[in-house]
């Protein structure tokens, strides 16, 4: 049993279960024994592999989106281009590299990351000293609250799903929250319900309100949070925000709560710290959210359809003129796993938040 664990426990038996949000803020953030402050946990030698690290065709698809919308704006000579959760720096780094091509814009932009890891931030230095040099930050209220002197644009890629959610479980008399509790012996962790059933009716959204006794549902305050925030900053500011996630584009029930470990998923309660905890994301929520602010919301639509749109195959096929056999094989393979329904295509979801006055961008 390691370190944080322990500590957990000690904490659920001095004062009682916890919500699961609390369990996988302490899992994933400890500053001491969180998942993500202590390693590099991305790529083939890592946990999981993102969107990023399967091509560089990814972040050049999102860098030449995001240009045509800078220049759809006007070509604005101050620009904030942002990303929430930059992993290794890869997508930054594949996105300003795209943007090279577009004249005057590497010039307009200061780049912001929001990155917590002291390790990650390392890595991000290397990996975009050639482009820029990146403002760092703990949190997106600070680049929300100081960088008004131009539009924000803004990406997060498989950022929602790991922010701490909690859960809600269907019973006879309403519904009660799962919480982190010990199990009989009191040495280890499981699910446990709240006696009571929770009064606040917003917890859970009106179309699961008929939902089967025993039927689970999510919500992610935290990603609800962020885009509010940002709904009302694009509005004021003008921009773009875009979010790639793996999750559903509807209201619907079920435990999505998993853990990944060396690529295999893992009891969520075995090794806090050492594995990394998330969940799938409710699109429709956070459409909801945005528009509850008055903002242009835009999809979500699948990943495949998305870059498919915005020229990925074509993209493609220029870096298959150059490329030897093998390469060949790498670009068709990487292409196949970010569009194909069978792999990335359809379980990843693309939504963004828009400038009401720049026009339609492709890929909605």
């Amino acid at each position: 049993m390691n370190e944080l664990k322990q500590h957990l426990i000690k904490l659920i038996d001095l004062q009682g279960p916890i919500p699961l949000s609390l369990y996988m803020a302490e899992a994933l953030g400890n500053p001491e024994h969180g998942y993500y402050m202590k390693q590099d946990p991305f790529g083939a030698s890592g946990d999981f592999i993102t969107a990023p690290e399967v091509s560089q065709m990814f972040g050049e698809m999102i860098g030449l989106w995001m240009a045509q919308n800078w220049l759809n704006m006007g070509s604005p000579s101050r620009v904030h281009l942002a990303e929430l959760g930059p992993g290794r720096g890869t997508l930054m780094a594949d996105i300003l590299r795209a943007m090279k091509i577009v004249p005057g814009l590497q010039d307009a932009l200061t780049v912001h990351l929001v990155e917590t890891s002291p390790t990650l931030r390392g890595v991000q230095t290397e990996k975009l000293a050639p482009f820029t040099e990146p403002l760092w930050h703990d949190r997106l209220s600070e680049i929300l609250e100081t960088d008004r002197d131009g539009p924000l644009f803004l990406v997060a890629n498989e950022f929602f799903d790991a922010l701490p959610i909690r859960q809600f479980q269907k019973g006879d008399k309403g519904w009660h929250e799962r919480l982190v509790g010990l199990d009989t012996s009191g040495t280890d962790l499981r699910f446990v319900l709240s006696p009571e059933p929770v009064m606040t009716p917003d917890l859970v959204p009106d179309a699961l309100i008929r939902a089967e006794p025993g039927a689970i549902s999510e919500i992610c305050s935290a990603a609800e949070n962020i885009v509010r925030d940002l709904a009302e900053h694009l509005k004021d500011h003008g921009g773009v925000a875009l979010f790639i996630d793996y999750g559903h584009d509807h209201h619907s029930t079920g435990d999505t709560f998993q853990a990944l470990e060396k690529h295999e998923y893992v009891n969520v309660f075995e090794k806090p710290g050492d594995a990394d905890l998330t969940a799938h994301v409710n699109f429709q929520r956070l459409k909801e959210c945005a528009e509850s602010i008055g903002s242009r919301v835009l999809g979500p639509v699948t990943q495949g359809d998305f870059l498919t749109a915005v020229g990925i195959e074509q993209r493609a096929r220029s870096l298959l003129l150059k490329a030897d056999e093998k390469q060949k094989a790498d670009v068709m393979s990487a292409l196949k796993r970010l569009i194909s329904p069978e792999e990335m295509g359809s379980l990843f979801k693309v939504m963004a938040l828009i400038d009401p006055g720049i026009p339609q961008p492709t890929g909605f």
